[in-house]
């Protein structure tokens, strides 16, 4: 069992920056990537960012140029650091942490609301 919990949501102008966190606990030798994930109402969750335990990071092409994805293995955290925010952006933001075994597990979600 992986437990994740992540911080950081709230209000931000359009055009603003957050970061995002997510420490993860548990069998933490097991994971194999951790990354970002994101869901609207009604739709479907969609990849944000990922990173491997290696480094190796991959992003989805609209955060693309203006987000980043890190992480300290030291405190088992990731950071997603969100920049040039837009409206579009609005969005409850999950941890994700996927084993060596192809099982995931899901924090319990951070909401992201980009707002004037």
């Amino acid at each position: 069992q992986v437990q994740l919990v992540e911080s950081g949501g709230g209000l931000v102008q359009p055009g603003g920056s957050l970061r995002l966190s997510c420490a993860a606990s548990g069998r933490i030798f097991s994971i194999n990537a951790m990354g970002w994930y994101r869901q609207a109402p009604g739709k479907e969750r969609e990849l944000v960012a990922t990173i491997t335990t290696g480094g190796t990071s991959n992003y989805a092409d609209s955060v693309k140029g203006r987000s980043t994805i890190s992480r300290d293995n030291a405190k088992n955290t990731v950071f997603l650091q969100m920049n040039s925010l837009k409206p579009d952006d609005t969005d409850v933001y999950y941890c994700n942490a996927k084993m060596i075994t192809g099982v995931n597990y899901w924090g319990q979600g951070t909401l992201v609301t980009v707002s004037a």
